[in-house]
C-alpha cells in the first residue's frame, strides 16, 4: 500500500485560506485522522488528496506517482487515482439490493488487468473442497429448518464463506446433491474428474499460447504476468462481493434492499461496496456520525478490524475527538487551514504543541489555570488563583531563557519567509489569520470576554492539569467545596470551587461527593502542562508542589 506525501499544499479561496502551506507525510497502512473544529479544513485536504478539489498550489504523490502538481501542471482524476470513499451519507441505491449496490462500481471497471483462466481457476477451487466431500455435507445438512426443509439461501452463503468460492460454484457444489447421496465418496470423485478436465484443458490452452499458469491461474510470459484491457467478469465480480461481505459480515443480506436495513447495517454495506474494488487508500469523511452512540462505539472497532484485515491505508475526517483518539495510529489536528501538531494520540493527548490542541483534545476538558512567575534553579516559582504560592519542577534540565531566544528565532524566520512569500508575484494577503487561541479558565462567576489586550510578559504562564491529575484526599494543601458532582459508575467527574476558580477531576471508583462539601485538592503526578501565555506553545513537562 502506497505512503502519501503532501508538499506545501495550499487552497485558496480568493483570499481565504482553507489550507494554508500543509506539509504531511501519510505512512504506507496507516490509520490517519484529520481532526478539528468545523470549518478548519479537515475536509478539504482529504478532497485534495482524493482528487474532489483541485489545490491551488503543491504537490500531491501517492506511493511512487505524482497525482497532482502545481507547477508541472499533473492533475490526475480521482477515478485514476485507485482511492475509496465512504461519505457521511451512505449514498446507497434504493432501488438494487445489496448485492448490486456493492457489485455496481465493479461493473463499470474497465481497465488493463492480468489475463485469468477463469474457469480453470473457480475448478480448481472446487476441487480443493471436494477432496473432503463430508465437510460439504456437513456444511449444508446444518442447513435444514426444524420442519426437515433444506434453506438453499443459507447453504449456499456457507459453502461462499468457507471455501471462499463464487456463487456460481456454491450452486455447482449444491446442485451434485452430495448432501442427499448413498455413495459421497463416489458421486464428489466423479465430479471431480469433470472438474479435472476444465483444469487440464486450460492449462493445455496456456501451454499451446506460449503461456505458463501460476496457482491462481493467472497467465505469465517470459516471467511478466500477461496484461489486455478488459472489464471483470461475473465471476471475478461476484468473488470481490463476496470476500468485502464476509469482512464486514454481510453475507445474509444480499437479497435485501437498503430500506430493510439498519443504519449500522446500511453503513456495513458502504464499507463493502468502497471495499470491493481493492483501493489502496480508504478515504472516511465522518462516516459514523449518522448512527446513535452505542453503534458508534460498535462501528468504530469494526473499523480497527477492518484496518487490520485489508493491510490499506486509512484517512479519516472528524471533529469528535473521542474518535480520532480511539482509531487513529496519527492524529492530524488541523486549525483555520494550519496544521497544529501531527502525532501519536498519546502524544497529542499528554503532549500537545499549544492552548488549542490541549483543549481540543480530551474529556472531560482539560483545566487551565493562569500563573504568574519565573525560573529559580531547576523549578518555576509560580502564583496561581488568588495568591496561592506553587512550585513546578520540569521532568528534564530546562533552560527558559534559551526557550525564549529559540522562539524569537524562529518568528524572525517566519517573518522573513512571509515577508519573501509576499514579495512574489500573484501573492495574495490572507483574511483569515492566524491569532491567539483564547483558552477558557472555569470560574464559579463567569464574566464576559470584551475582547481587551492583556499586556504579558515572560512571566505570565498557563498551567494544563488534565482532570485524572487532580486529587482530592485529606492531605491536599488546597481547600475547596464541591460545586459539581457526576457519578457514572466506573468514575466521578468532580468540580471543585477554590477561590471562585473551578478545577474538574475525575475520581475513579465509586466514591460519592455531596456538592457543598469541604474538598482538599492537590496535583499528582508528572504530566502537568506549562504554556507559555503570549505565544500559547507549549514549554514543558513536570510536576507540581502547593507550598
Amino acid at each position: 500500500m502506497p505512503k502519501i506525501v503532501l508538499e506545501h499544499i495550499t487552497k485558496r479561496y480568493d483570499k481565504f485560506y482553507a489550507v494554508d502551506d500543509l506539509n504531511l507525510v501519510i505512512e504506507d497502512n496507516a490509520f490517519v485522522t484529520l481532526l478539528g473544529p468545523s470549518g478548519c479544513g479537515k475536509t478539504t485536504t482529504l478532497r485534495m488528496i482524493a482528487g474532489l478539489e483541485t489545490p491551488t498550489t503543491g504537490k500531491i504523490t501517492i506511493g511512487d506517482r505524482v497525482v497532482f502538481d502545481s507547477d508541472e501542471g499533473i492533475n490526475i482524476p480521482a477515478n485514476k487515482r485507485k482511492v475509496g470513499f465512504l461519505f457521511q451519507n451512505y449514498a446507497l441505491w434504493p432501488n438494487m439490493t445489496v448485492y448490486e449496490n456493492i457489485s455496481f462500481g465493479l461493473t463499470n471497471i474497465k481497465e488493463e488487468l492480468p489475463v485469468i483462466y477463469h474457469d480453470a481457476k473457480a475448478a480448481s477451487k472446487m476441487l480443493k473442497a471436494l477432496s473432503r466431500p463430508n465437510d460439504i455435507v456437513k456444511t449444508i445438512n446444518e442447513c435444514y429448518d426444524k420442519k426437515g426443509k433444506l434453506d438453499e439461501n443459507k447453504a449456499m452463503i456457507k459453502l461462499i464463506d468457507a471455501y471462499e468460492i463464487s456463487q456460481y460454484s456454491a450452486k455447482k457444489l449444491l446442485g451434485s446433491k452430495l448432501h442427499t447421496s448413498s455413495n459421497v465418496e463416489a458421486d464428489a470423485k466423479k465430479l471431480s474428474e469433470e472438474l479435472q478436465k476444465v483444469v487440464d484443458a486450460a492449462k493445455n490452452d496456456a501451454a499451446g499460447k506460449g503461456l505458463e499458469l501460476d496457482e491462481e491461474f493467472i497467465a505469465h510470459k517470459n516471467g511478466e504476468v500477461v496484461k489486455e484491457v478488459r472489464k471483470l467478469t461475473k465471476e471475478e465480480i461476484d468473488l470481490a462481493v463476496r470476500r468485502v461481505s464476509r469482512i464486514v459480515k454481510i453475507g445474509m443480506f444480499m437479497d435485501r434492499y437498503p430500506a430493510e436495513l439498519s443504519g449500522g447495517q446500511q453503513q456495513r454495506v458502504a464499507i463493502a461496496r468502497t471495499l470491493a474494488p481493492e483501493p489502496s487508500v480508504l478515504f472516511m469523511d465522518e462516516p459514523l456520525s449518522n448512527l446513535d452512540a452505542k453503534l458508534r462505539l460498535e462501528m468504530r472497532s469494526e473499523l480497527q478490524r477492518l484496518h487490520l484485515e485489508t493491510g490499506s491505508t486509512f484517512v479519516y475526517v472528524t471533529h469528535d475527538q473521542m474518535e480520532a483518539m480511539t482509531l487513529a495510529t496519527r492524529i492530524c489536528l488541523i486549525d483555520n487551514g494550519l496544521l497544529q501538531q501531527y502525532d501519536a494520540p498519546l502524544d497529542v493527548y499528554n503532549k500537545p504543541n499549544n492552548l488549542f490542541v490541549a483543549d481540543f483534545v480530551g474529556n472531560p476538558a482539560i483545566n487551565f489555570i493562569d500563573a504568574k512567575g519565573k525560573q529559580v534553579g531547576d523549578s518555576f516559582e509560580l502564583t496561581i488563583f488568588d495568591n496561592k504560592k506553587i512550585t513546578f519542577t520540569p521532568n528534564v534540565k530546562f533552560d527558559f531563557a534559551k526557550w525564549h531566544k529559540d522562539l524569537d528565532d524562529q518568528k524572525k524566520k517566519e517573518e522573513e519567509l512571509l515577508a519573501e512569500k509576499a514579495s512574489q508575484k500573484g501573492y495574495v494577503e490572507k483574511s483569515n489569520k492566524e491569532t491567539n487561541f483564547k483558552y477558557h479558565v472555569a470560574t464559579v462567576d463567569e464574566v464576559e470576554d470584551y475582547d481587551d489586550e492583556v499586556e504579558l510578559t515572560d512571566e505570565d504562564l498557563v498551567l494544563g492539569v488534565r482532570p485524572e491529575f487532580i486529587e482530592i484526599s485529606e492531605k491536599g494543601k488546597l481547600l475547596g467545596e464541591v460545586y459539581s458532582s457526576m457519578p457514572t459508575g466506573m468514575e466521578t467527574t468532580v468540580r471543585v470551587n477554590i477561590d471562585g476558580y473551578l478545577l474538574t477531576g475525575v475520581m475513579f471508583g465509586g466514591v460519592v461527593y455531596k456538592i457543598g462539601d469541604k474538598a482538599n485538592v492537590d496535583f499528582k503526578g508528572n504530566n502537568i502542562i506549562l504554556f507559555d501565555r503570549k505565544s500559547g506553545k507549549f514549554v514543558t513537562l513536570g510536576s507540581l508542589k502547593v507550598n
